[in-house]
């Protein structure tokens, strides 16, 4: 009613009726078009349909061109479609309703949507926007109303949606807010009410068979959709129009199910028609007593019934799977992983030790592993000694690498959650929470390193042996190094622990606000300038050490030049700056940005280059390090320009996690490899999740594939928005390379093993889960839950592949030297 009166206005009192339609993953504009032509609700399975007879004007953008055509889409920029777009259609708008030479006219407007994508869904911009839509459909109307005055046949206005929003701004998963879509269809031909009436639910595709059945038109034989019975008022009309409907339902049954006659919704439409049949003869005959009332409205309901049964059974049945490529495809993975891992075997120690010096039993009952009631003191852990324990854990260890060992607390829970992850994955309600998974994870880690850090540092003073005590290597006094050992685990749980809260993900509390959704909105813009400061402040003094002084110097400029974009997009404030400030797209500012990257990112690449030509193994070893971390943090700057304005902290948190356990955990309690690639891992899957990601294709932002460009370019677009979804798992992974190189002087932390262990752990739950979407292939939820999934293990894999190569040459570049 405030920024849509005259629709407002319209459907409470005007002859209208009004719908909430449903749409069918992936939610995503090209798909959702496609089935609102097609009518075919499949996630994959979309066949064009010809609209015959009628005349179609289009005004809208070129995407409606690519669906009926090879025309590429290259011209979709969302950061300039807030009005361009919009404005181009509506430039044809008086001219095109004046002219009587089209049947139907179809104008597709996007601003709306790109507003929600670039600047969320509380941005200042949607009011206006929805005015302007406002002012559109009045404009419209009237003209259909002008025209009807001159005794032409009656007109019908549809307002729709291809898919809703999600509260983050984003769409293409299945929840409630992204699958329901307005449905308003306007006519002087509907009788005229007077306020809102309780709204019904119906299918997005139910809108074609009813405007084809409304224009004279054959319904599509591959439509599923059935008619919208309140669109035609007079009862005998809606039973004919369901009995063509049902037809045509049932033909399609008969053509893409053998067993079509078994299926209920076939059985009941015949029930329907016997039963049409006999109304008729009485309606014919002039009977219109109560019994032929009631008899009609049991008709139409058997109808209604047969229809919802059969479209329901189409859409299952229309989404036929091709075995043979399918199980190619098993064979293709599991050959490919195989072959990956074979090649990367020889890099690795013959032995993957999962093992430190120290031996520790612990007690598995079942399945679960019992952490919280391992018990420490003074003497450090308690040591469980039972047979069936032993027993348990060297089978265990000589199931997975050939040989007896005992099994650490840590190692048992690296390994048992490592497992335990991959079977979860059997459950599509695991698949929508899988973040609940890795946050308990992260957080028992943290507990188990600090009880591994407790027993070292608080030793008994009748324990034999020395103690291990890394005070002189730090140079500082056995209590300070005691506290900042001791607080590293403790601060990783709190910093975990408050990334949770900022960014709500899944799909049980998507819906609910989380602390990213009040930093922005306009109340707290103030704030969110302040955390952003403090943020890019961090991030520089935490990475700066390791780079040269050309590139700390690229750097700073480089992050200053990230706040100065997102203060021209208007997420923060300058604090010169006024808040009613026009927003600007903000590309030089970002194309700033990529020049610094680009210039950190050489400087790293010239020290790597410059290892062919050095004799020094020392000098080697320190131009690669620093070579290394240059490379880092230059990808840091990137994904710092990427990250919208509240999930900087984000990045400063991971980065601070980082340092710390670097400095006071896997340097000094002797870590190895590993082990050291575990912790990476498990690290890297949460801060996926931290950072807002889920498996639902709705939480991808494609908004940062257009930062810093002038028009749609498809590489560097698809290169950002991977990056930038991809961003916690690449930088703990460029962390883990970095580090283990620095740690030469070690011979179990090698890059080899650390590529081996990285592999490991991607091949096995990408295989399975491979195979297991085969097997569950006609799950209720295979297109709403396990699909999308899938898509994100597959890109997940080739990073991994990629990270796994440049592992493996900067190891074999090592290798080669004397």
């Amino acid at each position: 009613r405030r920024f849509m009166p005259y629709t407002s206005r319209v459907v409470e009192r005007g002859s209208s009726h009004s719908f909430i339609a449903k749409a069918r993953p992936p939610t995503v504009t090209m798909p959702r078009i496609k089935v609102n032509y097609t009518q075919i609700k499949s996630f994959l399975n979309l066949v064009l349909i010809p609209h015959m007879g009628c005349f179609c004007l289009f005004c809208q953008h070129v995407v409606f061109i690519c669906l009926f055509s090879s025309h590429p889409l290259s011209d979709l920029n969302i950061s300039f479609s807030f009005c361009q777009v919009d404005n181009n259609v509506t430039r044809h708008l008086d001219g095109t309703l004046k002219r009587d030479d089209w049947d139907i006219l179809i104008l597709h407007y996007l601003g709306l949507d790109h507003i929600r994508h670039i600047s969320g869904p509380h941005s200042s911009l949607i009011g206006p926007k929805l005015m302007e839509m406002d002012d559109i459909i009045k404009k419209i109307h009237s003209s259909l109303i002008s025209k009807e005055s001159e005794g032409t046949l009656p007109n019908l206005l549809v307002l729709c949606g291809d898919h809703g929003m999600s509260e983050t701004g984003s769409h293409g998963g299945s929840s409630e807010p992204e699958i329901n879509t307005p449905l308003v269809l306007i006519s002087p031909t509907f009788r005229r009410k007077s306020g809102f009436e309780k709204l019904d639910v119906l299918e997005q595709v139910d809108l074609t068979p009813t405007l084809a059945l409304g224009l004279g038109l054959p319904i599509s034989k591959n439509s599923v959709g059935h008619l919208i019975p309140a669109v035609f008022e007079e009862f005998r009309e809606q039973l004919r129009l369901l009995q063509i409907n049902g037809h045509q339902l049932s033909r399609l049954l008969q053509d893409s199910n053998p067993t079509f006659h078994k299926e209920d919704g076939y059985e009941q439409f015949r029930v329907a028609e016997k039963s049409h049949g006999s109304w008729m003869k009485l309606y014919l005959d002039g009977n219109r007593s109560e019994v032929l009332s009631n008899m009609g409205k049991k008709v139409l309901r058997q109808y209604l019934e047969a229809l919802k049964a059969m479209s329901s059974a189409l859409s299952k049945h229309l989404g036929k799977y091709d075995m043979y490529s399918m199980i190619m495809g098993m064979i293709f993975i599991l050959g490919w992983n195989t072959v990956g891992l074979g090649l990367l075997r020889p890099a690795a120690p013959d032995r993957l030790n999962l093992l430190r010096g120290r031996e520790v039993n612990i007690s598995i009952y079942s399945s679960e592993l019992n952490v919280v009631n391992n018990q420490t003191s003074k003497h450090g852990l308690e040591r469980y000694t039972s047979n069936e324990t032993k027993k348990y854990t060297c089978c265990l260890g000589s199931a997975l690498l050939g040989s007896d060992w005992t099994l650490s607390q840590l190692d048992a829970l690296l390994l048992i959650g490592t497992m335990g992850h991959t079977l979860s994955l059997r459950s599509s309600s695991f698949i929508e929470e899988e973040h609940q998974t890795w946050y308990f994870l992260l957080n028992t880690l943290c507990l188990a390193i600090f009880q591994d850090v407790e027993g070292p540092l608080l030793p008994s003073s009748t324990e034999k042996g020395p103690s291990f005590s890394p005070a002189l290597e730090l140079g500082m006094s056995l209590g300070s190094e005691k506290w900042l050992a001791l607080a590293t685990p403790l601060l990783t749980l709190t910093c975990c622990h408050l990334l949770r809260s900022l960014n709500q993900t899944g799909v049980q509390w998507a819906h609910l606000p989380d602390f990213g959704h009040r930093l922005n909105s306009g109340d707290h813009k103030a704030f969110l300038s302040l955390l952003v400061a403090v943020s890019l402040v961090l991030i520089f003094l935490l990475i700066q050490h390791h780079c040269s002084l050309v590139s700390k110097i690229a750097l700073a400029l480089g992050l200053l030049r990230v706040y100065s974009y997102r203060a021209a997009v208007g997420n923060v404030l300058f604090p010169w700056q006024h808040r009613s400030r026009s927003i600007s797209k903000g590309t030089v500012e970002a194309q700033f940005v990529y020049v610094f990257v680009l210039g950190i990112l050489f400087t790293g690449l010239k020290d790597l280059l410059r290892l062919q030509v050095m004799s020094s193994a020392v000098e080697s070893r320190r131009l690669k390090s620093r070579g290394l971390w240059e490379v880092y943090s230059g990808m840091v700057l990137l994904v710092a320009l990427l990250f919208r304005a509240h999930n900087l902290p984000t990045l400063a948190c991971c980065l601070l996690i980082q340092t710390i356990m670097a400095q006071f955990i896997w340097k000094k309690l002797h870590y190895d490899a590993a082990q050291t690639t575990i912790m990476h891992y498990w690290f890297g899957q949460a801060f996926f999740y931290f950072q807002g990601n889920s498996n639902n294709i709705g939480t991808v932002d494609i908004s940062v594939g257009f930062v810093g460009l002038e028009s749609y370019v498809e590489a560097p677009a698809v290169f950002l928005t991977t990056l930038s979804t991809y961003a916690g798992p690449l930088l703990w992974a460029c962390h883990l390379l970095c580090f283990l190189s620095s740690q030469r002087d070690r011979a179990v932390m090698g890059l080899g093993h650390g590529s081996y262990c990285f592999a490991l752990l991607r091949s096995i739950p990408a295989v399975f889960y491979v195979v297991l979407v085969t097997l569950l292939r006609y799950h209720l939820f295979i297109w709403s839950v396990f699909s999308p999934k899938l898509l994100y293990e597959a890109m997940h894999t080739l990073i991994t592949t990629a990270v796994c190569l440049f592992f493996t040459f900067m190891d074999q570049e090592r290798s080669a030297r004397p």
